[in-house]
């Protein structure tokens, strides 16, 4: 039963930090009012939370509960899904920095303002950290079912 618990606490998880991404994706343009810029606020925040929890339950499936921990860390599958979790997390530094820099404006109820190059990054860093997380999706079941290990 605990095994059926803690695998839907690491879908729910991952499949919030998936919806904040797809959000903040969708919702980020130029000439954000102010309460889309709250909004995305709010979201990254729960991206944090969500992806700090998804580390937490995922490494409590890997070495107390599931399969145990030979089996993850002999699968080379689970580093790719590792490694790439990893690469969206740094992708994902830049944005929140930038999200954050938004408060005192937003506290003033005046919305971002957000020059071109800055507009151009973020949405590279957010379509790449989509792309991550496809690629996360894609693996996880791989290893789930022991593919590439000998």
């Amino acid at each position: 039963m605990i095994n059926s618990l803690m695998a839907t606490l690491h879908h729910l998880f991952a499949f919030t930090v998936t919806a904040c991404v797809v959000y903040e994706f969708v919702a980020y343009r130029r000439g954000l009012t102010v309460g889309e810029a709250h909004r995305i606020r709010h979201v990254d925040t729960a991206y944090g939370i969500s992806a700090g929890l998804l580390i937490v339950v995922g490494l409590l499936r890997v070495f107390i509960y599931e399969k145990g921990a030979a089996f993850y860390i002999n699968n080379p599958i689970y580093w790719t899904k590792m490694g790439l979790f990893v690469i969206v997390g740094l992708l994902s530094i830049y944005p929140t920095i930038r999200f954050l820099k938004w408060k005192a404006l937003l506290k003033e109820n005046k919305a971002p303002h957000i020059p071109e190059d800055e507009y151009k990054r973020i949405r590279l860093l957010l379509w790449l950290e989509v792309i991550g997380l496809a690629l996360i999706l894609l693996v996880a079941p791989m290893m789930a079912r022991g593919i590439g290990m000998n």
